[in-house]
């Protein structure tokens, strides 16, 4: 197994009252566990502020979890110091969601692809610059880009240079926060396919957060889905996406948009807003806007929180109903 992450939780304290006696915390991420196989590729999905992206940082420690192991390889990065943290660094990358916002628009693409190697004295002088062409020209770019700026290219060339520069390191694990959400559809499969084949050549294994449940099924082997910092549903993409067990994961299928008027009838509304990860709800987070608990009032979802649990070989769920 290469990735093990086991009840991590990110918890951040919010601004109280000057004589508040308690500190309240917002519950960004309330323990999660998963694990990834080697070349393989998890799917994290769910609406805006459920803690996809909160969870990608802690497993990197671009910022530190509360509590809970991530183990990379056997080792659970959580405990190491700064020092040898570094050293697994070059088997964790990530790529960010803005390609505008994420690479530095005072340095040439050379230097941008070129820094990991740097920062971990990788080569130097002429095969250091072989290095950083190879790693370009894999990406689709052009040698002669190496002396352009970021400004010079468009949105999908300089995710293309993240992606670069997410590989110079040859990492194990790379982790895709909506890579592809602020690129043109058109180019959207373009960047899709060069991970998967990138995936494929340098045996990498992915976790590949976004909003889009399309662009999910296409990239994933297995899929969770999250609601106010939990995994509500985890599975293979064929069995989510054939047959979803939680109510959430219906509702989120349901809303795929599609040309079929049968289908586009058969979408789930939900009726209420996504409560606060301040005051979540007690019981099961979803209860307050569940069609089933809507159905029935069974009081043990508002009582008591379900456990995830797994109910077929490799496949979980969080839910009283079920």
């Amino acid at each position: 197994m290469l990735l093990d992450v086991k009840d991590l939780k990110k918890y951040y304290p919010v601004r109280s009252k000057l004589f508040a006696k308690t500190k309240e915390l917002v519950y960004a991420l309330d323990g999660v566990s998963f694990s990834i196989e080697e070349r393989k590729t998890l799917g994290l999905v769910g609406e805006s502020g459920c803690g996809k992206s909160t969870a990608g940082r802690a497993i990197l420690r671009l910022i530190e979890p509360t509590s809970g192991q991530v183990y990379l390889e056997g080792v659970d990065i959580c405990k190491l110091t700064k020092n040898e943290l570094k050293d697994y660094r070059k088997k964790m990358q990530i790529i960010f969601q803005d390609p505008f916002g994420s690479l530095n628009p005072k340095q040439t693409v050379g230097k941008i692809v070129g820094e990991p190697l740097d920062n971990y004295n990788i080569e130097k002088g002429k095969t250091r610059e072989e290095m950083v062409v190879q790693l370009i020209t894999r990406v689709g770019l052009k040698p002669e880009d190496m002396s352009r700026y970021p400004q010079e290219f468009s949105g999908g060339q300089r995710q293309r240079i993240g992606i670069a520069r997410a590989l110079a390191l040859r990492p194990k694990l790379i982790i895709g926060d909506e890579p592809v959400s602020a690129l043109d559809v058109s180019i959207q499969a373009q960047v899709l396919n060069l991970m998967k084949d990138l995936q494929e050549e340098f045996r990498l294994s992915y976790i590949f957060i976004s909003h889009d449940l399309g662009v999910v099924r296409h990239m994933s082997d297995r899929i969770a889905v999250m609601y106010l910092g939990r995994f509500v549903e985890l599975a293979s993409g064929e069995e989510l996406y054939e047959t979803p067990l939680h109510p959430y994961s219906q509702v989120l299928l349901s809303s795929i948009p599609t040309a079929n008027s049968e289908i586009r009838k058969r979408r789930i509304i939900l009726e209420g807003d996504v409560p606060s990860p301040i005051h979540p709800p007690s019981g099961c987070r979803f209860h307050p806007r569940c069609p089933l608990f809507q159905k029935d009032q069974n009081p043990v979802c508002h009582q008591e929180f379900p456990e995830f649990r797994e109910i077929q070989p490799g496949r979980w769920v969080s839910c009283h109903q079920i």
